[in-house]
């Protein structure tokens, strides 16, 4: 499962009662249409993941590197000819953009990205992809812990304090359907909540990352995807749940390819 926005979110927008939970699947798989729907439409990524990319080398400017994908974190670079690129030698670009992602690398000092037999996915890229417009402020202290005493890489549960509970924004609930979690360096795809028994069903080490064991009291972060995507999914989510019931709905309304054209990828 992938979303861009919760199922509580969903379920709220729609004014549907706590007890009203018999489209529950449905509500899902709009979301889930509606989040794949957008990125394909918008040539973006919008949830972080973790990966190596391997990069075309420009001969004609070989102190550039023109990215593949939008960049959040950059962790390494490994240069045409097996070697490691320190990248407190790399300057990010656009400059302007310092809390958002990176689309060039610029290398300093009089260095290039070179090649040995061609250009062709010479240099390789590692560390987080995607889009956000506040890349610092993306993950949140959902206010809860890891209870688990540990919790072993292999376990698809985690037993929480308070699974219903305010978050460190004073929302509740504070595990919803749909989010994406992090503990310390693994990302985890929140599947189900039991609020009785405080229990998350969780799909380990997605978007690239590796399941792994954590403490008891690991912190355990949310992301929270940038508002104006957040919100557009809910949109295109509502309209994509209600389609079947009315044939107007054939084409993507164009309000919404308006409030999507500000998020798409260019070049």
């Amino acid at each position: 499962m992938y979303t861009l926005a919760t199922l509580h979110q969903l379920r709220q927008r729609l004014g549907l009662s706590a007890s009203d939970t018999g489209d529950d699947a449905r509500l899902l798989g709009a979301l889930q249409a509606a989040s794949a729907q957008i990125e394909r439409s918008s040539g973006r990524r919008f949830s972080p993941h973790v990966a190596t990319l391997a990069h075309d080398v420009n001969p004609r400017h070989p102190d550039e590197l023109l990215l593949a994908d939008d960049l959040l974190q950059l962790d390494s670079i490994t240069n045409g000819d097996g070697s490691s690129i320190d990248v407190v030698d790399v300057i990010t670009l656009p400059e302007a953009a310092l809390d958002g992602p990176i689309s060039v690398l610029r290398l300093a000092g009089g260095q290039a990205f070179n090649w040995t037999e061609t250009p062709l996915r010479a240099v390789s890229v590692s560390g987080i992809w995607g889009w956000h417009d506040r890349w610092t402020r993306a993950w949140f202290d959902s206010g809860d812990t890891v209870q688990d005493n540990p919790l072993n890489s292999s376990s698809s549960t985690i037993t929480v304090s308070d699974a219903d509970g305010a978050d460190s924004y004073g929302i509740s609930p504070r595990f919803q359907i749909g989010q994406l979690l992090r503990l310390e360096d693994e990302y985890l795809r929140l599947l189900a909540v039991n609020t009785a028994t405080n229990v998350l069903t969780v799909l380990r080490g997605v978007n690239g990352t590796t399941a792994a064991a954590h403490d008891q009291n690991t912190v355990i972060q949310v992301y929270q995807p940038p508002l104006d995507l957040e919100m557009l999914c809910l949109r295109w989510a509502m309209w994509l749940y209600k389609e079947p019931d009315n044939r107007a709905f054939a084409t993507t309304p164009a309000a919404l390819m308006v409030a999507l054209g500000g998020l798409r990828r260019v070049g």
